[in-house]
């Protein structure tokens, strides 16, 4: 069975339905959730995304996902967008029928989104501290690596560019970040989220992005059923200071040390205090620089902004690409 695809377009800042058709037709995403779909991680995520999408843009999709246990489900070939976040799979070595449909559902034109498919080696330790804590790293989980050297020995994950049109189909560049605190503002537009792009990791197959993977940020799509955001969000900063190699490159740490890739594929050396919790890094230039962490409900509702801006992103551009 052949994937569908709608085709639109879309201007950023628009806002308006261009679909007029029976919304119960429009196209589901399909999210794999292994066994009790209702004890996956975010419960409100990915409904509130998809209620922003069709509330604010001209694409539509169906307003309930669609749950399945695993790829082996042949629904996947009546949809062309697929949404698992890592967490949620509890094996991701999958079985020979497994493999196979998902490797012909990307071959005929599917896409699928890993959230959370991207998590430093300090994070892996505990699945809970990759739903909590989102690091710019550049490289796919081992277990990803694995299963996609498998189904395409061929092909390997590569980084997103910056100037892939992703980063502008809908949204462009950072929210208004005015009301962030200084103490925050100019680390978070000049390093952290430059441009208002992110760590994104994608598999191409016949030309063309069809897997794409990312650190966590799914938690940043929720709303109760007040309209209030379901996770609080903070930020991790680096900061330097006079005299701080000095204090860092002999101190001593409780936890362990681990590489983080960047972008351009040199290493950070990540030292932490306790399990999940980077405290300091000795950057590939020789800088070091310790790890802040602040909050306010301005750096809540700004995380939150720009983790649905991020969403609304993949998802235009999973259903028109």
């Amino acid at each position: 069975m052949a994937v569908l695809f709608a085709a639109l377009t879309l201007a950023p800042g628009h806002a308006g339905a261009a679909f007029s058709g029976d919304p119960a037709a429009a196209p589901k995403i399909v999210q794999v959730v292994t066994g009790n779909s209702l004890q996956r991680n975010f419960p409100t995520a990915l409904p509130t995304l998809i209620e922003h999408i069709n509330e604010t843009t001209a694409a539509r999709f169906h307003p309930d996902p669609l749950f399945i246990e695993s790829f082996a489900d042949e629904r996947i070939f009546r949809h062309p967008v697929l949404y698992v976040n890592f967490g949620d799979v509890t094996d991701w070595e999958l079985s020979g029928t497994e493999r196979d449909n998902l490797k012909a559902y990307l071959d005929r034109g599917g896409f699928l989104y890993i959230d959370a498919g991207i998590t430093s080696e300090f994070l892996r330790g505990d699945q809970r501290h990759g739903q909590s804590h989102s690091f710019a790293d550049w490289e796919i989980h081992p277990a990803l690596q694995n299963l996609f050297a498998d189904l395409y020995p061929e092909k390997s994950f590569e980084r997103l560019p910056r100037s892939h049109p992703l980063f502008r189909i809908y949204h462009e560049g950072l929210p208004d970040a005015g009301d962030l605190p200084d103490t925050v503002r100019d680390y978070v537009v000049n390093e952290k989220w430059p441009q208002g792009t992110y760590s994104f990791l994608q598999l191409k197959v016949n030309g063309r992005t069809a897997v794409l993977a990312s650190p966590i940020i799914a938690m940043g799509w929720g709303k109760t059923h007040l309209g209030t955001w379901s996770n609080p969000i903070a930020f991790r900063v680096r900061e330097g200071g006079e005299g701080l190699e000095e204090q860092l490159r002999d101190a001593a740490y409780r936890g362990e040390r681990f590489d983080a890739v960047r972008e351009d594929g040199r290493v950070d050396v990540i030292y932490s205090q306790e399990p999940g919790r980077p405290a300091w890094v000795r950057e590939p230039d020789g800088r070091w620089r310790i790890f802040r962490y602040y909050h306010s409900r301005e750096i809540n509702d700004y995380a939150h902004f720009f983790y649905t801006q991020l969403g609304v992103n993949v998802f235009l551009y999973a259903l028109t690409h």
